[in-house]
């Protein structure tokens, strides 16, 4: 019985340590080393839905608009954009233009950019009804506000489709607004006629076709317009920043961007010391943190490049951050950036990497 008593009592105590152990290298892998929080980067930002493309039709010259079918979807508001997982792991972002009611499908269209980094061609060309794609979200990083006293929208082109939904919804609702939606031809607008009818006899909508109609008149369409006005914009980046210098100081301006937001300064070199890793890399003028970082660490999670899917977030222990994305919150921009857009303000950051 001894014997037994003295046998039981090691393969105790060893099971004890053994997930004592187990315990501690989960808090820090590389124990006996000082415990750091866990790294974010790679991170998905949004429970991953497996969807049917069931649509996949042109709705404009250059335009596809896809269908994807689920069950109990989660609900998203106007303004709101999804994660596509494309199949060859490129991610993109689109906005949802269709029924926030409908929670059996999400509904996204995309421009193809014929000189862009590949995922609108893959959209237009690969992918095909039937098959089922990942998807993220959805976020919403351009709500509608609900109790502005009117509502002016400026579309270019493709950026009509987080607007739509809006304009569904106000006119439910018998709110006051306007649309300016202009495009390079009335045949390469997607929803142009959804939306004239939208406008009705009333004066709602304006349309400009570039080759047709010249530049849209933004004094005039700001002129005389409520103290408290929300103003969304959704286009080119020519155009937001046109809309920006036009618009009047007691309007309240709503933008969408299709690419990441440039700084007219700070885009000088600086170093990045990678902690985890023990290196530090310099990062030169108009180079970006994360090319910098994956000269050193091939690895390094990434996907859009743009500063929209998150994939590339990093923790930041040291250093100020000019932030450039248009993902992150600000308690996340408080000590994380994205990598493949923000940059320093001073001369050096380092990375939880």
């Amino acid at each position: 019985m001894p014997r037994l008593r003295t046998v039981l009592l090691v393969a105790g105590t060893a099971l004890v340590a053994r997930r004592a152990m187990r315990r501690r290298i989960q808090a820090s892998p590389l124990w006996p080393m000082p415990a750091l929080d866990e790294p974010i980067s790679g991170r998905p930002r949004a429970r991953a839905l497996r969807l049917l493309l069931t649509r996949h039709e042109t709705v404009a010259d250059g335009v596809a608009q896809l269908r994807l079918e689920g069950q109990a979807l989660p609900a998203w508001e106007p303004g709101a954009h999804l994660d596509l997982v494309l199949p060859s792991g490129l991610i993109r972002q689109y906005s949802l233009c269709g029924d926030p009611e409908d929670t059996s499908s999400y509904t996204v269209a995309t421009r193809l950019v014929e000189d862009g980094r590949g995922g609108s061609r893959e959209v237009h060309e690969q992918l095909q009804e039937g098959m089922e794609i990942e998807v993220r979200g959805p976020r919403n990083r351009f709500p509608l506000a609900p109790d502005a006293p009117s509502y002016v929208f400026v579309a270019g082109g493709i950026g009509i489709t987080p607007i739509l939904p809006m304009l569904r919804a106000l006119d439910a609702r018998g709110a006051d607004w306007h649309l300016l939606y202009g495009g390079r031809t009335r045949a390469s607008m997607p929803f142009l006629e959804e939306v004239e009818k939208l406008g009705g006899e009333r004066g709602r909508v304006t349309v400009v076709a570039e080759d047709a109609d010249g530049r849209p008149d933004l004094a005039g369409l700001f002129a005389d317009r409520a103290p408290g006005t929300a103003v969304y914009c959704c286009g080119p980046e020519g155009l937001m920043e046109a809309v920006a210098a036009a618009l009047p100081g007691h309007c309240e301006l709503h933008l969408e961007r299709f690419a990441p937001h440039t700084s007219a300064d700070g885009n000088g070199p600086f170093e990045v010391e990678l902690r985890r890793s023990g290196r530090t890399v310099a990062v030169p003028a108009g180079t970006s943190v994360l090319a910098a970082v994956r000269a050193e660490v091939p690895s390094v999670s990434y996907s859009c490049e743009q500063g929209f899917c998150g994939t590339c977030q990093q923790r930041v222990l040291e250093g100020e951050i000019d932030h450039r994305d248009e993902l992150l919150t600000d308690s996340e921009r408080d000590d994380s950036m994205l990598i493949c857009v923000s940059r320093a303000r001073g001369e050096r950051l380092v990375l939880d990497l």
